[in-house]
């Protein structure tokens, strides 16, 4: 039987970091579903929409060969629901927001990961910015 990893994100300006935490995440199992949030999400999220469409976005992270699946995220309330509805064995999140989502220890395993170093997309935007 397959062990289904759920992870979400925004993964605008793709990045090391973005690909660290996917194949991180891939690791602890056979199928790895992305959800990624939406424009609209991102704005609600952030107060600003990102860099990168969705379309574009969910195009690139569906061409990783770590990833099976990925799907829109459109609501922060729902992630209950995404992770029944993929029936996800295992929830992984950056580290940032440990402790955030274990909420949701009672559906499926929850694991934090620690964010690369130095590499965000915030930081990208800002050295783009200053040049």
């Amino acid at each position: 039987m397959s062990r289904r990893v759920i992870t979400f994100g925004t993964f605008d300006l793709f990045h090391i970091g973005h690909l660290n935490i996917l194949q991180n995440a891939a690791s602890l199992g056979d199928y790895l579903i992305v959800g990624i949030s939406s424009d609209e999400l991102n704005y609600h999220k952030k107060g600003f929409f990102p860099t990168v469409n969705f379309t574009d976005r969910a195009r690139i992270i569906a061409a990783l060969a770590c990833v099976q699946q990925v799907f829109k995220e459109e609501s922060l309330e729902q992630k209950a629901a995404y992770i029944q509805r993929y029936a996800a064995d295992v929830l992984v999140m950056g580290d940032d927001w440990a402790g955030i989502f274990d909420i949701y220890s009672d559906l499926c395993e929850v694991r934090y990961f620690p964010r690369t170093p130095e590499i965000s997309t915030t930081e990208i935007v800002n050295k783009i910015k200053e040049r």
